[in-house]
């Protein structure tokens, strides 16, 4: 299968559960930013349910502005923000500690465009996951799209009704299982077998 999706800020398990299936995935980088989606937020499980956690980004006056284009809003401290919610809903998971400096380097190096940092988290979670795959990005946007399968969708979390096998979460049996959260959830959760969690599951 080839397909075509965006890079996200940890992106959701949908997302990972169509890159484990694929034979090339093709990342789409000529949209337009829109704002309200996972293009620069991620949803985790924390003590209280389910927690969005969100980028603060530099607002244009262009009206149509490429996600490539978008910058990182760094008068807010957002880094230390989002470590802190990580450690307070993962610190006790089974696999927090294991990755957790795999993963650090995302709250500490200062990015300066949106699309650096997405890639970064995607690159440090594929390595957690032990998951390779190829990849090529877009030269222009395309609305239609004949040649792959159009995952672009996905990035809007309200139209992404994907529904996963529940696996343990730390908070579970006091909210439940909350389905198709950031990645990091399943790999926080399940460690070495989160990949083979992703390749079982069907979008």
């Amino acid at each position: 299968m080839n397909l075509i999706i965006h890079p996200s800020y940890f992106p959701s398990i949908s997302h990972f559960v169509a890159i484990a299936k694929a034979d090339l995935v093709t990342f789409e980088m000529d949209d337009n930013f829109q704002k309200q989606t996972n293009r620069n937020r991620m949803y985790i499980y924390s003590p209280n349910g389910i927690q969005l956690l969100n980028i603060p980004i530099k607002h244009s006056k262009d009206a149509h502005q490429k996600t490539r284009d978008v910058k990182l809003e760094t008068a807010f401290d957002w880094q230390k923000q989002h470590f802190k919610s990580l450690e307070a809903a993962y610190r006790t998971s089974p696999f927090f500690e294991y990755f957790e400096d795999d993963i650090l380097p995302i709250f500490e190096k200062k990015h300066t465009f949106l699309m650096d940092l997405n890639f970064q988290t995607m690159e440090i979670v594929s390595k957690c996951l032990g998951l390779t795959f190829d990849y090529n990005e877009t030269t222009e946007y395309f609305r239609q799209v004949d040649d792959k399968t159009d995952l672009r969708h996905l990035i809007n979390g309200k139209k992404d009704t994907s529904v996963f096998e529940p696996y343990t979460q730390v908070f579970g049996e006091k909210h439940g299982f909350l389905n198709n959260l950031s990645i990091l959830d399943v790999l926080f959760n399940e460690g070495r077998y989160a990949l083979d969690y992703l390749k079982n599951q069907t979008l």
